[in-house]
């Protein structure tokens, strides 16, 4: 099998962008935003507001032991990581979109679990709103892992419907 350094290139790039980014943003968080209280923006659509979180999204696992926190929180993401890259990296079947999407979710969980392995808990700190609905405290690697989603979407939505366009193909 031919490497190919282009891909690694590529996907390397992405994530260390992303990780990059999310660690700066999370210092600056630390230094300015800590015991600041919470900023109001753009008519209260965005918000600033310094938060440790212990947990995973939406602080899910924060209550747990902390031996089944390391577990659920370090262990398994790391291994789930490793996989995705491996498979990035990797695979064959991976269209450059998908590569791409795969590169910003690990970009973006591996700057999370480096804030868990450095300080015990990752930093949060931006939400959203409109119409009284509100998102959770997020930060960018968050929406790291999240712009790494929205580009896979398109994806996932035209495999399934090839699928079924085949199985009705083969049908009498």
């Amino acid at each position: 099998m031919k490497t190919d350094w282009r891909r690694i290139a590529l996907v390397a790039g992405i994530m260390a962008a992303n990780i990059a980014f999310d660690q700066l943003t999370k210092q600056w968080a630390r230094e300015h935003l800590a015991g600041e209280g919470q900023s109001s923006y753009l008519g209260d659509i965005f918000r600033l507001a310094y938060v440790e979180n212990k947990g995973a999204f939406l602080s899910l696992g924060a209550g747990l032991s902390d031996s089944l926190r390391f577990i659920a929180l370090h262990v398994l993401p790391v291994g789930l990581l490793l996989g995705l890259l491996a498979y990035t990296l990797f695979s064959r079947q991976l269209i450059r979109a998908q590569v791409i999407a795969f590169s910003f979710i690990v970009g973006g969980g591996i700057s999370n679990i480096v804030d868990r392995l450095l300080y015990g808990q990752v930093v949060d700190f931006m939400n959203m709103g409109l119409a009284g609905i509100r998102t959770g405290i997020f930060n960018f690697a968050d929406v790291s892992i999240m712009i790494g989603l929205a580009i896979m979407l398109p994806h996932v939505f035209r495999e399934q419907k090839n699928k079924e366009a085949a199985r009705e193909a083969g049908k009498p």
